[in-house]
């Protein structure tokens, strides 16, 4: 039997076929090995439809690869992790070099280095060309930086790829950021019709996919009913056609808004194609360029679109290798309270947690503002222990991967990093919610009431943290007017929100 001269490892979130660890691959000599390990779906307490996303769509692309006429070997449902079942292959089949993209989380890329080094075997990792900033690019950028901001970076990334950039070199519509014309809520009667996103045939494969985790993982959280994912390359590229052809036309003005029962609202749910690597950022950005002239779009929206794309999703990849592991450990604050049970199945009593986290557990998808100023506001304010919330978040979205989940979660929801790349806390009461949802009209508790049993939890918790934190918002302008406000509020009142505080704190799971 002879044993091919490379093994070249594809990873669940790396489904390119045009990666640079197939790009000189040679069918006559090596050989593809993808696994699928019963330990990436355990090692956080995965989200049914995660698992079943990265099962059909790593078994979609087996297909894909089979076709082309390439040697795979793929291992379904091991016992063991990636790495373990990677040193039994390259034992069995006397591999001297192993090839592989850089994976995107920091314990799997230093795990499969040190599998090279034990097994003294040739490893080949190689840079992940789907995003449009190398490591070494950012690490360079970042250099001597006083402040690492989205901000200066996203305006390079820009004028380096000629992204909303005129002839004369200047930032299209004369400003580099429409952020403040994209912030409105639903209209007071609603969202009214939201064009559905592109729903997709559950195929055989799927289907089988779909029975498995059903009964493999049936005491994980989440459901598989409304399981609607692009698992193919084909069905990710009709996603994107879909989404700029239906939905990207009312994407900008209401990206922030909220409503009861509107999982999706306008956003463009590609980012578990983009993080799969079915979809290039590329030809996303470029498929939005060409939408914008074609229907003559609102230049805020396609701006607003693409700094989500080409602007942070880049950037907090870069801060992810750069801080790693130092990130996953950090806890600015010092908090240590545990998460509340009702994060895996919703029963609170809070309508726009029982709304984000509902939707959640459904589709396993909550969009980027009930992520950060629902779910991770409340974390934050409940003082919950950081590496619980980031556990919660990798485990719960479909689109969840360590380099794009840790640094949003940890360093923007949490502020665990102290600021590394954000200016402020994200924090907000319960008059920010009202403001952008319909979810207070519903719930038992009221935004505006500060403490006492009709308090919304998050009103009474954003002024006790205020008032804890005192000093830190006073010392910055950014936070300066929070404090402000707290002035107004006499001594009196802050005392009875600090020992109603202190009350919910110690029974967060009655909530």
């Amino acid at each position: 039997m002879k044993h091919p001269q490379r093994l070249v490892l594809v990873l669940g979130d790396q489904l390119d076929l045009n990666s640079s660890a197939l790009r000189d691959f040679d069918p006559q000599s090596d050989e593809i090995i993808m696994i699928e390990s019963a330990n990436e779906a355990q090692y956080v307490w995965s989200h049914k439809a995660k698992i079943a996303l990265f099962l059909s769509a790593m078994r979609h692309f087996a297909k894909s690869i089979e076709a082309l006429g390439y040697p795979l070997t793929y291992i379904k449902d091991s016992s063991l992790t990636i790495v373990e079942t990677l040193k039994e292959q390259v034992l069995n089949k006397s591999i001297k070099k192993l090839v592989c993209i850089e994976p995107g989380e920091w314990r799997l890329k230093q795990a499969i280095e040190v599998i090279a080094k034990d097994l003294s075997i040739d490893l080949e990792m190689r840079e992940d060309d789907h995003f449009y900033c190398s490591r070494q690019e950012f690490v360079e950028w970042s250099a001597n930086k006083k402040e690492l901001r989205l901000e200066y970076f996203y305006r390079l990334m820009r004028k380096k790829h000629h992204v909303l950039i005129d002839a004369d070199g200047n930032p299209e519509g004369g400003q580099w950021n429409f952020d403040q014309d994209n912030r409105k809520p639903y209209p007071k009667k609603g969202p009214g019709i939201i064009d559905a996103p592109a729903a997709f045939e559950i195929d055989a494969i799927t289907q089988e996919v779909l029975a498995f985790v059903e009964k493999t993982y049936s005491d994980h959280p989440g459901s598989l009913e409304s399981f609607n994912w692009p698992v193919t390359r084909d069905q990710a590229v009709q996603a994107l056609e879909y989404f700029v052809e239906y939905r990207l036309r009312n994407f900008g003005v209401y990206q922030d808004a909220m409503w009861i029962d509107t999982p999706f609202g306008w956003h463009s749910i590609l980012s578990s194609s983009l993080n799969l690597k079915l979809l290039n950022p590329r030809e996303v950005v470029d498929a939005v360029l060409v939408a914008w002239k074609k229907y003559s779009l609102d230049l805020s929206t396609i701006e607003g679109f693409i700094r989500q794309i080409l602007g942070w999703r880049e950037f907090v990849r870069g801060m992810y290798w750069l801080d790693m592991p130092q990130m996953a450990k950090d806890n600015y604050y010092e908090h240590q309270n545990p998460l509340p049970k009702w994060y895996w199945t919703g029963k609170t009593q809070m309508a726009c947690m029982q709304d984000a986290i509902g939707q959640t557990l459904q589709y396993g998808y909550a969009h980027h503002i009930q992520r950060l100023m629902v779910t991770g506001n409340f974390a934050l304010l409940a003082e919950i222990l950081p590496q619980e919330v980031s556990e919660w978040y990798l485990a719960i979205y479909v689109d969840a991967i360590e380099w794009v989940e840790l640094p949003n979660t940890a360093g923007m929801a949490l502020f665990a990093n102290g600021g590394r790349f954000t200016s402020k806390p994200y924090i907000a009461s319960g008059a920010y919610i009202k403001r952008m949802s319909n979810y207070c009209g519903s719930c038992k508790y009221k935004p505006e009431v500060r403490y006492g049993q009709e308090a919304c939890p998050m009103t009474t918790l954003y002024w006790n943290f205020l008032i804890k934190h005192r000093d830190q918002f006073e010392a910055s302008p950014r936070t300066r007017l929070m404090t402000a406000n707290l002035k107004r509020i006499s001594d009196e009142d802050q005392q009875e929100i600090t020992l109603h505080a202190k009350r919910i704190l110690n029974q967060l799971d009655d909530l």
